[in-house]
């Protein structure tokens, strides 16, 4: 199978070895728990919880605050100790919610939605809105954002970014060796909410393990398949990874919805 790729890159030394064949591991958190409200270019979320409230574990603390916005969900149990600025990663200030946390992890109950295959497109997307579904891949732009393009029926393809290029990250590989059937159940959902739309997962050609899985997984697949492409840097930068799987081109001015792709992260998958 031909291997796509762009023009350019570089191939640094990868550093893979140092974690790929370390299996996942679930971590508690321990402490206090910041929850700052901008976390992406969007709206910030707005606080719905105040100081001195009892949370739970997956409890919507904040709601989006606009179209381009996520809500946030508390990922332990505790009391909301502050509403207060604190620093980003990017040096600047944010107001964010700051919960002790209780370590007991008690959880709000469960309210599971009708199956996906009995739900519209607007219904999925509603929930992967409401579920505070962001981009893993590092900007963390909200998801139902990216499903909402202004013309769904142009919509080609949807691709999931297996290629995890940046040297040293193995969390997108180890996903994908551990919990397959749920990156490609993510896809087939990402892919039903648009009328012509195929899935393609595109994966670096330096995890032939995860090509074999795949390729056995999708066999039976109609709308979905595998598409290895050439280990080199920047490879999951959205253009590049459009370009190496489809040959469309983007310029800057262009969406990749504007070119029939939506490109979604493994994890977030």
């Amino acid at each position: 199978m031909a291997r796509g790729t762009f023009k350019g890159g570089i191939h640094p030394y990868e550093g893979k070895e140092l974690s790929k064949d370390k299996p996942i591991k679930s971590v508690l958190p321990k402490g206090d728990l910041v929850y700052p409200l901008s976390q992406h270019i969007g709206a910030p979320a707005k606080a719905i919880v105040a100081v001195g409230d009892h949370v739970l574990t997956g409890q919507k603390i904040a709601e989006a605050g606009g179209f381009v916005s996520a809500p946030i969900y508390s990922t332990v149990s505790g009391t909301v100790k502050a509403i207060e600025k604190r620093r980003l990663a990017t040096g600047a200030m944010c107001e964010s919610i700051i919960v002790e946390n209780d370590e007991k992890y008690e959880e709000v109950e469960f309210k599971p939605l009708k199956p996906y295959e009995e739900m519209t497109a607007e219904d999925k997307i509603a929930a992967v809105r409401e579920a505070g579904v962001v981009g893993m891949g590092g900007a963390g732009f909200p998801t139902a954002v990216k499903f909402s393009p202004k013309e769904p029926d142009k919509i080609d393809y949807v691709i999931a970014n297996c290629s995890e290029c940046e040297p040293y990250l193995t969390s997108d590989y180890r996903r994908m060796i551990e919990e397959p059937e749920l990156l490609l159940e993510g896809l087939k959902i990402a892919v039903s909410i648009f009328p012509k739309a195929r899935g393609i997962l595109a994966i670096e050609d330096n995890k032939p393990d995860a090509i074999a899985k795949f390729q056995e997984l999708t066999k039976d697949e109609e709308k979905i398949s595998v598409k290895p492409v050439k280990t080199k840097y920047p490879e999951g930068a959205e253009r590049m990874l459009i370009y190496a799987v489809t040959g469309r081109e983007i310029n800057s001015s262009m969406l990749p919805a504007d070119a029939g792709c939506i490109v979604d992260n493994v994890d977030t998958l």
